[in-house]
């Protein structure tokens, strides 16, 4: 068993074993348990008391974190002619047609999130073994499938994301980077999980939040104590 470094060490003895911090607190440990010599990233994980089996228990949505998310989302919004010009204004970092299609038939998918509206979905529907598995096919849920797609764009680039339980019953997002302050850790934590709360399913029954976790890359995972972050 490899020994412990100097940092992990004084990681380690930061975190008490067993407790549930409060989500201020843990926004502040966070950082003072990070040692990475690059820009960590700082995720969440939430257990939820569903069974995402069934349809009625299944938790996905969206929210715009406060302070965003700390990374350039890469956004390619697919619309019509005319579209095109506000699809750009508002940011989108490439924006077109049919000469995207044909790109991403090629293989490319340098990009975070794409943005379409109704009447082109039909021609990004065939590509959806390429999109699919890379969490990149536009959803109306998400907000991606949309006839206001310049709206959409700012969203996004403003810090929108969208997420979804997993089969184990756990929401896992990004929701930011090490070099934000306490606060502003706080405050996207607390709007995602408030984000949670208000979509917990009816059929959802007994402790609908069973655990939260927040880390960095590479970091321990602290324990939230759930009680802290409802109003």
């Amino acid at each position: 068993m490899s020994k412990l470094t100097k940092n992990q060490k004084s990681a380690v003895e930061k975190i008490e074993a067993g407790k549930a911090y409060s989500l201020k607190e843990a926004s502040s440990l966070v950082k003072d348990i990070t040692f990475t010599k690059f820009e960590a990233s700082l995720d969440i994980d939430v257990r939820l008391g569903v069974d995402p089996r069934k349809a009625n228990q299944m938790v996905r949505g969206v929210v715009t974190l406060p302070h965003g998310t700390g990374k350039t989302t890469r956004v390619l919004c697919i619309c019509t002619p005319d579209a095109e010009a506000a699809a750009k204004e508002a940011g989108a970092d490439y924006v077109g047609l049919d000469e995207y299609i044909e790109k991403i038939k090629g293989g490319w998918t340098d990009i975070d999130v794409i943005i379409t509206m109704p009447s082109c979905m039909g021609k990004l529907g065939p590509l959806g073994r390429v999109l699919g598995p890379r969490g990149l096919m536009p959803n109306p849920k998400s907000g991606t499938v949309t006839m206001d797609v310049a709206k959409a764009v700012k969203e996004v680039k403003a810090g929108k994301i969208d997420f979804k339980v997993d089969k184990g019953g756990i929401v896992h997002t990004s929701i930011g980077k090490i070099t934000f302050t306490p606060e502003q850790i706080y405050e996207n934590a607390k709007e995602f999980i408030q984000t949670l709360i208000k979509l917990k399913p009816a059929a959802a029954k007994g402790t609908y939040m069973k655990s939260i976790f927040i880390s960095s890359t590479m970091s321990k995972g602290i324990k939230v104590d759930p009680k802290s972050v409802v109003d």
